[in-house]
């Protein structure tokens, strides 16, 4: 059974300076919407960080342009089903027209527009597919409720819509936030790690934006992985309207931006959970605590190291109690370790520790927790106290059969 059946459906609030519309732009996909229009209100600023990758996608540089430049946003408009990656001038030019289609079809400054595209590399976008999209939603945006909808028409192979949401109280004033996302395939840990989006009311800077999206990516989308490669379009971008009746948070020191932080974390750790399990493929969700290492940033290498084996995966698809891929996975990583202090944990049961199997060691309770839906592993390196928690998913036939043929 898929996450998104045991999912329990909770309407989205509203999120004020926010108007939303979709439209079928028929980029690769029939009879569904495949594009994204959010206008905001005069005022707003954004933040965010983009993949990694020496291949960015022309929207991608864009954004990091407009980002660079201050952060004001007045709009954003997501295409799906077409990457435009690695799509030369054709690609760049392509952009430049959707940016230019949206600004004249909805009255904003073009400086103020925010791009993202997902989907197939190499192939440009039809940019005229999406300029008669965009004309048309344009009359039909409004108030900012259908996030469900949002969420969908921003999807390629994903199986379920990403939603999440939460409050802050600043100044003894409510502000609200919503996020969605997209992402199923291509996840590693390189910064944004797919197409996700933070909308608020909240009243604050770009530049203490910034620096809030920063952190809660770092604990957030930068620890999962689905199959370790980096897309060419990743991008996480937060946009504060400013409509909420709450004071001003103008640095990361002002009342109120802790609760504001806290909610951001919050919202885009549920929605990269949410991506992990939906990786392609995948019937188990991994949770993998390291402790012990010579540092946080280490255990987080660590971490990432068994999180992205493929033969630590494979292992837990198959409900395979083989704790020696994990060994493997921390002696690979290039980090401090020492083997006869290492110990291993399923679920709440050790297997190992002092570099060895616990004399006492039973599989059928380890057997038992592998058969399940949610899978725990516990890792200490045993020679300090650095520690890090990753998400990730099992590697089935499924993933293999879904990327075969994605182009065809």
């Amino acid at each position: 059974m898929k996450w998104s059946e045991e999912k329990e459906d909770a309407p989205l609030p509203r999120v004020a300076g926010v108007e939303l519309a979709t439209a079928e732009a028929g980029y690769k996909y029939r009879e569904r919407a495949d594009l994204l229009i959010c206008r905001f209100a005069p005022g707003t600023v954004a933040a965010g960080v983009t993949t990694r990758s020496l291949c960015a996608s022309p929207e991608v540089e864009w954004c990091r342009t407009r980002l660079a430049a201050g952060g004001e946003a007045r709009a954003l408009i997501v295409s799906a089903g077409n990457s435009n990656a690695f799509t030369g001038r054709a690609g760049a030019d392509a952009a430049k027209r959707i940016a230019a289609s949206a600004a004249n079809a909805l009255n904003v400054p073009e400086a103020g527009i925010y791009l993202s595209a997902t989907g197939v590399i190499g192939e440009p976008l039809p940019a005229e597919k999406g300029e008669r999209a965009i004309a048309g939603a344009a009359g039909r945006l409004g108030e900012a409720k259908d996030w469900v909808a949002a969420a969908a028409a921003i999807g390629t192979t994903d199986t379920f819509t990403k939603t999440a949401s939460a409050t802050a109280i600043v100044g003894g004033e409510t502000v609200t936030l919503v996020g969605i996302a997209k992402g199923s395939g291509m996840i590693a840990p390189d910064m944004a790690t797919m197409l996700a989006y933070v909308f608020t009311d909240a009243n604050v800077s770009a530049k203490a934006l910034q620096a809030m999206v920063a952190a809660a990516n770092r604990l957030s989308f930068s620890c999962i992985t689905v199959d370790g490669d980096t897309s060419t379009s990743d991008t996480l971008l937060a946009f504060a309207t400013a409509s909420a009746d709450a004071p001003r948070i103008e640095t990361q020191d002002s009342p109120g931006a802790d609760a504001l932080q806290a909610a951001i974390t919050d919202i885009c750790t549920d929605l990269a959970k949410q991506i992990v399990r939906d990786g392609e493929g995948a019937s188990k969700f991994i949770t993998i605590d390291v402790t012990g290492a010579a540092s946080a940033e280490s255990a987080h290498r660590i971490a990432l190291s068994i999180a992205n084996s493929p033969l630590v995966k494979t292992a837990i698809a198959g409900e395979d109690a083989n704790w020696g891929r994990i060994v493997m996975a921390v002696g690979k990583a290039g980090e401090p370790a020492d083997r006869d202090r290492l110990s291993i944990r399923f679920g709440n049961t050790v297997v190992a520790e002092a570099g060895a199997r616990v004399p006492d060691y039973e599989e059928a309770p380890v057997s038992a927790h592998l058969k399940g839906a949610e899978i725990d592993i516990g890792v200490d390196i045993g020679i300090g106290e650095g520690r890090a928690r990753v998400w990730t998913c099992d590697l089935t036939h499924g993933y293999i059969s879904i990327n075969a043929d994605y182009r065809s």
